[in-house]
């Protein structure tokens, strides 16, 4: 998997969030720190932890300037689901057909129980308010994902 490169642009997208409306990645520059989090699939109880996370530290990103948008393939309907079910407060966005995965790198190979297929690769992006890409968080540890954001977002002040 190749991501993009640390300091370049980060890669502009445009999906729909669990109401139905376009969220653009360009709307959060020059304004605010930009937590990109891919997930495999809504609902599930390590995506339910990491988002639980991020939700419970709402407070701290806010202080860090920064808004949470997490991405998976899951269609808007289920996304709003999901966050009506765990009150979650950041926009879940649609990538029915991983198209902004890819640019990031986050699709690929996996294994499960044996079978092998291509899915979401949990991973993390951190991206400035100046829209270049700072931190990438591979292997992500569902129960402490918010505090390692949280570190990091520090070290770009």
């Amino acid at each position: 998997m190749t991501f993009p490169k640390i300091g370049n642009l980060a890669p502009v997208f445009a999906l729909e969030n669990q109401r139905g409306e376009t969220v653009s990645l360009k709307q959060f520059r020059g304004t605010h720190n930009v937590v990109l989090y891919f997930y495999p699939a809504a609902m599930t109880p390590g995506c339910t932890v990491q988002a639980c996370g991020l939700r419970d530290a709402a407070a701290e990103l806010a202080a860090r300037d920064a808004v949470v948008l997490g991405v998976s393939p899951d269609p808007v309907a289920k996304l709003a689901k999901f966050a009506g079910r765990d009150r979650l407060g950041f926009d879940l966005l649609s990538d029915p057909e991983h198209a902004v995965a890819l640019k990031y790198g986050a699709w690929g190979p996996k294994k499960f129980m044996g079978r092998s297929y291509d899915g979401i690769l949990r991973t993390s992006f951190l991206i400035g308010k100046d829209g270049r890409l700072r931190h990438v968080i591979e292997n992500v540890k569902t129960r402490t994902h918010h505090d390692e954001v949280i570190a990091l977002l520090d070290g770009m002040r």
